[in-house]
């Protein structure tokens, strides 16, 4: 063997240098070698680091997942973007009928509202909320041991100082604000105006529309809702809230019994109301409805003294999401401007005229200035507060807030403090407030009288009577006659009675000199 491998040797050596071939039969050789050591030794990797993998994800599944495997990325959030009605609908081309040509009436008065079916409204609720430009995190400040600061503010919207009061309208992404409620753990619950904890159970599971409303002092009658789908009376939440003044009320005239319900509204009795007056008491569910309804989608608030008359998901659809919009409320019919409001509140002694004014000079002096056609697309500085259509997302709820903390430090007149907190917003955000004309609104809800008008009243004939009784003639105080020649006479109404007029003419006497 030696001997022939000693021939080999020589052979190959003598015939290399000849063919040139020798240095290229090593080369190959050499790297097929190297390819084959790579790739077993690849695969022996590749195995030894998936047999290490699912010892890891065996002995600790869960874990491990989300360090050898990155998370797939988040969607990109939806929002609501608003929808156009399809050519030929009824209400594509809706516009206001001109006014009446009565000169007579010049009262605020109803107008025609094109609001789609039932059933389509419905149909185009929104599965997503709407956009909620500048901020999308809103938390609430609680506090246990208060400190009153500069003027203003309450134990139950705590004391914020005015530095806190301007941080608060500095809108971020992310937001920690006063908001009513600061003392306890949840709103409603040791905190002032506290509620049955069975009733708050009911209201957190509220998650999709609400109507709200509230009387304070038995102030007002129960008004029921009218022209309420099924669907709506199923899936609609109708809270009323009250007092124990007029929980007493209520079962003294045998409305209200044990099941807590009067037609459609479900009664919350509220206890340790945090004000002494009725009115600003009734801000607290009127602003707040997103605090004390942690999950609703859409609230629609009336106060006491109106009767609903219109399908809330009809509402919704006309002031709400065919206006892409997520806070609406009515402008007043008469007044614009915020001076002018204040003005008109003092003379009708709706609050102390001092502390009108001084709200009105601080105002002033953050640069609110009166209405004028400078201002437009804003129509209006002075809403007509009795309506509030909103969705509850985060802008609207920091408006809310907002404008309850001025209720909170000022006076209880929201009219007044709408514009400033509109203002501010906007001047941060391309957020607004949807302002619909007050006629709009009179159409969906009725407006009554409160309770101490209507009882004053003469109760209503009985069924079956026939004899009218007219009231009698006004007696004419001669004493207040004067030297000149008067002729007395009657201001009525009624026709029949304005044809006795035309005929007793000739009865009348003309007292003279």
């Amino acid at each position: 063997m030696y001997k022939e491998k000693e021939g080999l040797l020589p052979w190959i050596h003598k015939f290399a240098p000849r063919k040139k071939v020798g240095m290229l039969l090593l080369c190959a050789v050499s790297l097929a070698v190297l390819v084959w050591v790579l790739f077993v030794d690849k695969e022996a990797g590749q195995k030894d680091n998936s047999t290490y993998i699912e010892s890891i994800e065996r002995t600790n599944v869960g874990q491990s997942a989300s360090i050898v495997q990155p998370l797939p990325p988040l969607p990109p959030t939806v929002y609501f973007k608003g929808y156009t009605l399809p050519p030929g609908n009824p209400c594509e081309g809706f516009t206001l009928p001109p006014p009446p040509a009565d000169k007579k009436r010049t009262g605020p008065r109803p107008c025609p509202v094109c609001y789609l079916p039932v059933e389509q409204a419905i149909a185009l609720m929104p599965d997503a909320p709407s956009f909620s430009p500048g901020i999308s995190n809103l938390t609430y400040i609680r506090e246990e041991n208060l400190r009153k600061t500069e003027f203003g503010g309450s134990e139950f919207g705590g004391y914020p100082s005015l530095m806190q009061r301007n941080n608060s309208y500095d809108v971020r992404e992310s937001m920690s604000l006063h908001c009513g409620f600061v003392r306890g753990i949840r709103p409603g619950h040791q905190t002032g105006f506290d509620i049955d904890d069975s009733d708050l159970l009911g209201m957190e599971s509220c998650g999709g529309v609400l109507v709200a409303s509230a009387i304070f002092g038995a102030f007002d009658l129960i008004r029921q809702p009218k022209n309420i789908s099924e669907y709506a009376k199923k899936n609609v939440c109708f809270y009323m809230f009250v007092d124990e003044e007029t929980e007493v009320f209520l079962r003294d005239s045998s409305e209200l019994d044990g099941t807590m319900r009067i037609g459609l509204w479900r009664i919350v009795i509220v206890h340790n109301l945090p004000y002494d007056d009725p009115r600003r008491n009734g801000k607290v569910p009127k602003l707040l409805l997103h605090r004390l309804f942690p999950n609703a989608r859409y609230s629609l608030w009336i106060d006491a003294k109106l009767e609903l008359v219109v399908d809330p998901y009809q509402i919704l659809e006309r002031f709400l999401w065919r206006k892409n919009a997520s806070f609406a409320i009515s402008r007043h019919y008469r007044r614009f401007d915020v001076f002018i409001e204040a003005e008109a509140n003092k003379a009708a002694a709706k609050f102390d005229n001092a502390s009108i004014d001084f709200q009105v000079e601080f105002y002033k002096k953050e640069g609110l200035t009166p209405y004028s056609t400078a201002k437009l697309p804003i129509t209006s500085d002075v809403p007509e507060g009795c309506v509030i259509v909103r969705e509850h997302n985060p802008i609207s709820n920091l408006f809310a807030c907002l404008w309850f903390n001025e209720v909170d430090r000022f006076t209880p007149r929201d009219q007044i403090s709408f514009a400033i907190v509109r203002d501010k917003i906007m001047s941060k955000t391309n957020w607004t407030v949807n302002m619909f004309l007050d006629c709009e609104r009179r159409n969906f809800v009725v407006q009554g009288y409160h309770r101490d008008i209507l009882e004053h009243w003469a109760p209503p004939p009985p069924p079956g009577a026939t004899e009218i009784v007219h009231p009698p003639p006004p007696v004419v105080d001669e004493t207040l006659q004067t030297s000149r020649n008067v002729t007395t006479s009657n201001y009525v109404t009624d026709p029949r009675k304005r044809e006795r007029d035309r005929k007793s003419k000739r009865h009348r006497k003309v007292i003279g000199s």
